[in-house]
């Protein structure tokens, strides 16, 4: 506390007031400490030395202070840290050279810069290592670096000078403008990243108005522009996912095609639909379960016990429609000795819609029935608004859709009194079946 720090002209003459005491021993600290006083040093704080000499003392006292991050002066020297660091970076991203005449075997490159802290020094080695085969020379208001002939030399600051323009700078504002994104403007972030006070000395600044004011213009124009068609490597992944073959010739064709697919870990076998090649109702629930992937068959489960009751109630001969899955395999995650049954994921209809568009071409349906928001998607595109769409037709490519829900939706309701209402309201559902069939 008894040592008074000074900088430039302060100093001038405070040695003859009274001379230094000679060192008394050394001092230790971390290495990790001495760059963080070091830091501190370049900083614009006029207190800076003060506290670089007070922090030296405690961590003399105690090197592990620097990790204290609840010690308030600890901090204040780390946050002076950084701030030195992001200076030295914003030199180095915002000084630009300007090219000026030279009669010997080197180029040489003038700019002007104005830092924030005093970074010139630790700041401008950077430039030397970078463009070792120029002479150039980086002028701020406090120090000028010179580096001629492979040597690097700081000396006293100078007003800003008459610096020409070049043709490189011509380049490289038209660079600037071909790799601007104006679907990715947000003026804040930019800001922040390369300051207002940096602008006056950059020559691509000059255009960032313009870019700003056409950016929506240009991101509504590169919409327009965008090609219509799905790239490449999508065309590559959806011929990987659709079975490349020509159409089947009957439904025994595709079926056996079918049955040449082999079984998967988590994945059961194809499960063709069963019914008359040529009925008039197509039914289609969702995907097979663990007694389908067992039997064969859909439908033959708890669910496709609640359909049989059901139909017969409505008056539906269940025997006389096609009855099929809109995804064709049971996928499960064993859980011990259980397959538990997994939901069709998007690829998994995707990869089905082959089958399906096969199936329903051989069979020629006049009526379909989709159980479930999968045969819904399959069949209409889309299954939002399930139970609302519920109880209604939609027309889609394939023919008259009635959508309805799945009976195995009716097996999840927890009472008895919940699972009646729905069944008798899936019987009326089929009930309009029926009757349109029948006319």
């Amino acid at each position: 506390s008894e040592v008074e720090w000074a900088w430039g002209e302060e100093g001038q003459g405070i040695f003859d007031a009274a001379p230094l005491p000679a060192p008394a021993g050394t001092l230790t600290v971390p290495k990790e400490a001495l760059k963080l006083l070091t830091a501190v040093c370049w900083h614009a704080d006029p207190e800076r030395f003060a506290l670089a000499y007070a922090g030296l003392l405690r961590l003399k006292a105690n090197p592990r202070l620097i990790h204290d991050k609840g010690d308030a002066s600890m901090t204040r020297l780390i946050r002076m840290q950084k701030n030195v660091a992001r200076c030295i970076h914003k030199m180095h991203a915002f000084v630009r050279f300007r090219e000026l005449p030279s009669d010997g075997p080197r180029p040489r490159f003038a700019a002007w810069f104005e830092p924030t802290h005093h970074t010139v020094e630790p700041g401008t080695p950077f430039f030397a290592r970078r463009f070792g085969d120029m002479d150039w020379v980086i002028a701020t208001p406090d120090v000028t670096a010179r580096f001629e002939g492979g040597t690097l030399t700081w000396h006293p600051g100078a007003p800003r000078p008459d610096l020409p323009e070049d043709a490189t700078e011509g380049l490289w504002t038209e660079y600037y403008r071909s790799i601007f994104n104006p679907a990715r403007v947000k003026v804040g972030a930019m800001r922040s990243e390369m300051p207002v006070k940096y602008w006056k000395n950059m020559p691509e600044t000059r255009i960032i108005p313009e870019l700003l004011a056409g950016a929506e213009k240009r991101v509504m124009d590169m919409r327009a522009a965008a090609p219509s068609l799905p790239p490449a490597y999508a065309q590559r992944v959806l011929a990987r996912q659709a079975p490349q073959e020509p159409d089947a010739g009957s439904l025994d064709d595709l079926w056996a095609r079918a049955s040449r697919i082999a079984e998967e870990p988590g994945l059961g076998r194809m499960i063709p639909g069963t019914g008359p090649a040529d009925a008039p109702l197509v039914i289609m629930g969702e995907r097979p379960g663990d007694m389908e992937d067992r039997a064969g068959a859909p439908f033959v489960g708890p669910a496709g016990q609640v359909l049989d009751r059901v139909a017969a109630a409505a008056g539906l001969d269940r025997r006389a429609a096609y009855v099929t899955n809109a995804v064709k395999r049971f996928r499960y995650e064993m859980r011990g000795k259980r397959r538990i049954h997994q939901n069709p994921s998007r690829a998994e209809i995707d990869h089905a819609k082959w089958w399906v568009a096969q199936e329903l071409r051989l069979v020629k349906p006049r009526l379909l029935l989709a159980m479930g928001g999968t045969a819904a998607e399959m069949l209409t595109g889309s299954r939002a608004g399930l139970l609302k769409r519920r109880g209604h037709w939609e027309e889609t490519d394939f023919g008259p859709t009635f959508i309805t829900v799945h009976p195995s939706y009716i097996l999840r309701l927890p009472s008895a009194d919940q699972q009646a209402e729905e069944e008798a309201r899936l019987v009326e559902d089929l009930s309009q079946v029926a009757g349109r069939l029948a006319a």
